[in-house]
């Protein structure tokens, strides 16, 4: 069955530790939509996946590296990264957020 309405108050908030919590917002086999939030200082290490990934800057200040490439961002920039690049961030200024990844990242939801 599909969820069309997601609730932002009953989305969980799960602390990854490091500074590091994020918000599943939505999500389907195609598609989800994440908002994170970090400390500053706390780090995105650098890793990659399989699926296409779409960063926008809500607020802070950001430091991205994706496949060597460093960038600093801020509020209203964005990132797109393709399958099985490198990529990561430090969080320069405490900040938020929105990935958008396609397909949905099923490590996340651990199977839901």
């Amino acid at each position: 069955m599909i969820q069309h309405f997601f609730k932002y108050d009953e989305c969980e908030l799960e602390d990854l530790g490091g500074g590091v919590k994020r918000k599943i917002l939505s999500y389907n086999n195609n598609l989800m939509v994440v908002e994170v939030s970090y400390e500053k200082g706390a780090i995105g290490a650098l890793h990659q996946h399989p699926h296409e990934q779409i960063t926008y800057i809500i607020e802070g200040e950001f430091e991205f590296e994706i496949d060597g490439e460093k960038k600093v961002l801020r509020a209203g920039d964005t990132t797109y990264k393709e399958p099985n690049v490198m990529h990561g961030a430090v969080c320069l200024k405490p900040g938020k957020i929105l990935d958008i990844f396609t397909p949905c990242r099923e490590d996340f939801i651990g199977g839901k």
